[in-house]
C-alpha cells in the first residue's frame, strides 16, 4: 500500500493525497512535479530510477472499504534535499538514458 507521503523530499512543498503534482519512483521517493522536472531531471537521487505521477486514493468508500478514510495518507514528512556534489555524477550518468533502460 502506498504511503502517500505528504511533501516533496526536495523543497518540502505540501503534496496532499489528492495532489496531481506528486511524483514517485518505484521505491516511493516523493517529489513535486517541478523538482522532478527542473532539479532532478527525472532521475531519482536515491535509486537512479525515473518518476511517474502518484495515484490518487479515493476519498470516499465506493467499493469494499478501499478509500482514504480506511487507509489514510502518511503524516511523516521526509525532507532530504539533494546534495548537488553527490547527485551531479549520477545525473550525468543517467539523465539521457530513458528510465525503462536504466
Amino acid at each position: 500500500m502506498l504511503e502517500l507521503r505528504p511533501c516533496c523530499e526536495q523543497c518540502a512543498k505540501l503534496l496532499p493525497p489528492a495532489s496531481t503534482e506528486a511524483r514517485i519512483c518505484s521505491y516511493e521517493c516523493t517529489y513535486c512535479a517541478d523538482c522532478v522536472e527542473t532539479v532532478l531531471f527525472n532521475v531519482c537521487p536515491n535509486c537512479g530510477g525515473g518518476f511517474t505521477a502518484r495515484p490518487i486514493r479515493p476519498a470516499l468508500d465506493r467499493r469494499n472499504g478501499n478509500y482514504l478514510g480506511k487507509d489514510p495518507a502518511s503524516t511523516r514528512q521526509l525532507v532530504r534535499p539533494v546534495d548537488p556534489a553527490t547527485f551531479n555524477g549520477l545525473l550525468a550518468e543517467l539523465r539521457d538514458i530513458p528510465p525503462e533502460q536504466r
